[in-house]
């Protein structure tokens, strides 16, 4: 729980700062909010992160599907990330930063023809 706290610590410290926090702050799972509209009943899915190395992780999302050609970036003194998962219909485009405690991104389904936005928290 310490270290839990601690790496919150450093992303708030790093946001204030202009700087982006260390990545391994994504390990966990984290609870996506899907509605499909503002308004709508929340929809949610777990967003799991199991590893981070060098500018890349691992992990599933939305039906445990797995994250593929995943990517980090801090560059821009945000921590950045981006993946693609696939069903049968096709790939499924993801992005999102994090912004405070919470991951704020879009996802682009080419098969369902559909863009979503969509935010997170972490509940483990």
């Amino acid at each position: 729980m310490k270290s839990l706290l601690f790496l919150f610590f450093l992303a708030i410290v790093g946001h204030v700062s202009g700087q982006a926090p260390d990545p391994s702050i994504l390990i966990g799972e984290w609870q996506v909010d899907l509605r499909p509209k503002p308004g709508a009943e929340p929809y949610f899915q777990k967003l799991v992160i199991n590893e981070v190395n060098d500018s890349t992780f691992t992990g599933t999302f939305y039906y445990d599907s797995e994250i593929q050609e995943a990517r980090f970036n801090l560059d821009w003194g945000v921590l950045t990330i981006a993946f693609v998962t696939s069903d049968g219909t096709g790939p499924y485009n993801t992005a999102a930063h994090l912004e405070g405690d919470e991951l704020k991104g879009t996802t682009h389904s080419v098969g369902r023809d559909f863009v979503a936005l969509w935010t997170a928290r972490r509940v483990k």
